[in-house]
């Protein structure tokens, strides 16, 4: 399906690499005769957690089978694992100390580069990469890199405590998430890009993996006013892409994608209909009005947030975040049917000249406190495929449309992002006063009661390359 293979670049850059080799204590299938019984039923409860992608649910039944059985080296390798997915680098490690195989290798080289220990990480996926069975194009990127940066301090940030930079509104098509940012001094444009891990720049500037500087600056697009000095990042990791499809799709010259690496870093906040992009030094307050949605990322990469699909106790659902994806929704077979729908029963989506994309419309999504009603979504196969990189089974996937919807700020590390919802606020705001009108009630959810979201056209060629087999 073209429009979800979008979200599949988590899995060649993300770290969510799909031709993983299975090792010795990679998902044993038998019990083992020397586990406690009691051990085995909670590992084997935390196991099925996480494949449902309940992550906390996993953790707390991971951390009963290590109290049991601590030294357990298949509950060691799958309490890194969640670990891992929690952004708890350092428990990672710990559980992983000295586990052999190379999808250990991996998870470890994972934690030591988002910790910032290059050399250690670089040691940990030279053992992966020299697995045969092993293909994994971000760990030979990240491998290059980390090679060669000693000395640096990854993601340093400096200057200003904060920088408020219009986002720049380029397509007709979907909402993108487009910013100026000035790269190593010159000024281009970037695409937020939730589904990736990590900074990827244009391979017609960088030919190789590299370590560049990010600033952002308060200013207006167009705007004769001095900038400000500015936020600055240096020592950034970049892999490189050739990202000449991406500006062609989205109408405008894209130098880098800005992965979510960097945004759980500088306590972003996007807000698409306000025309912000907010970086910030320090861990921002709760925002008033806000609902808290809990996040979490497969092998520390791509991200994924918890949700609901329609009204019943079982709606519970995962959706992987694609700021790229112009659909509002793309759900697989379960994910309808928590919808209340049948996929059989989907109309053929209008246009498509592969006959594979069928539409429909769910009737409620349910981000934290915030609905949304009547959001239209498309059905297709290649779901399976994030999972496979994933590693855990999801409902669908987010896409621009919903995130455009909303002010969405990064806190507590990027393990949570809080929504707000300011629009029906500025309809009242904007509105003449009614005379002898008190004052109204407070606004409620984006889109509750109101008609439908528009359902969108269809797409053309990937926004961003699938992943290599």
């Amino acid at each position: 399906m073209p429009s979800l293979r979008s979200t599949a670049l988590a899995a060649l850059l993300a770290g969510a690499s799909l031709g993983l080799a299975s090792t010795g204590c990679d998902d044993p299938k038998t019990p083992v005769a020397s586990r406690p019984e009691n051990a085995e039923r909670w590992f084997r409860r935390a196991e099925q957690d996480y494949n449902d992608a309940r992550i906390s649910d996993a953790h707390d039944a991971v951390q009963k089978a290590l109290a049991i059985a601590p030294a357990d080296p298949e509950i060691r390798m799958l309490g890194g694992r969640i670990a891992l997915v929690r952004l708890e680098y350092g428990e990672s490690l710990r559980l992983l100390d000295q586990l052999p195989g190379s999808e250990a290798a991996s998870m470890r080289g994972r934690a030591h580069w988002y910790l910032g220990e290059l050399s250690s990480a670089a040691d940990e996926l030279e053992i992966l990469l020299g697995d045969p069975e092993v293909r994994d194009d971000w760990a030979k990127g990240v491998m290059t890199l980390a090679r060669s940066g000693g000395g640096r301090a990854p993601l340093t940030v400096s200057g200003e405590p904060r920088a408020v930079v219009e986002m720049a509104h380029v397509s007709d098509v979907a909402p993108y998430l487009v910013i100026p940012v000035e790269i190593d001094g010159d000024e281009k444009l970037a695409l937020i890009a939730t589904g990736i891990a990590e900074v990827v720049v244009d391979s017609a500037a960088f030919a190789e993996p590299t370590w560049i500087s990010l600033r952002f600056r308060t200013r207006r697009i167009g705007t004769e006013i001095e900038p400000s000095p500015g936020l600055e990042v240096t020592d950034v990791p970049a892999l490189t892409k050739d990202l000449s499809g991406i500006s062609k799709e989205v109408n405008a010259p894209i130098s880098a994608l800005i992965g979510v690496n960097v945004l759980r870093q500088l306590n972003a906040t996007l807000d698409y209909g306000g025309h912000q992009f907010v970086v910030r030094r320090d861990a921002p307050q709760p925002p008033p009005n806000a609902t808290k949605v809990d996040v979490f990322y497969g092998k520390g990469g791509g991200m994924v947030a918890n949700a609901s699909l329609g009204a019943a106790d079982d709606a519970r659902a995962a959706l992987y975040v694609d700021s790229s994806l112009r659909f509002p929704l793309a759900l697989d077979e379960r994910g309808w049917v928590k919808a209340g729908l049948v996929p059989g029963d989907l109309a053929p989506f209008p246009g498509d000249p592969t006959q594979k994309l069928r539409g429909g419309t769910v009737p409620t999504l349910r981000l934290g406190a915030f609905r949304l009603d009547q959001i239209p979504g498309v059905f297709g196969p290649d779901v399976a495929d994030i999972e496979r990189g994933l590693r855990f089974d999801i409902d669908g996937v987010l896409g621009a449309p919903v995130l455009a919807m909303y002010r969405i700020t990064f806190a507590d590390g990027g393990r949570v992002v809080y929504l707000e919802d300011d629009s029906e606020l500025e309809q009242i705001m904007s509105a003449p006063p009614q005379p002898g009108a008190g004052p109204g009630p407070l606004p409620g959810p984006v889109n509750e009661g109101q008609p439908p979201m528009p359902l969108p056209q269809l797409p053309g060629p990937s926004l961003l390359p699938g992943p290599t087999k």
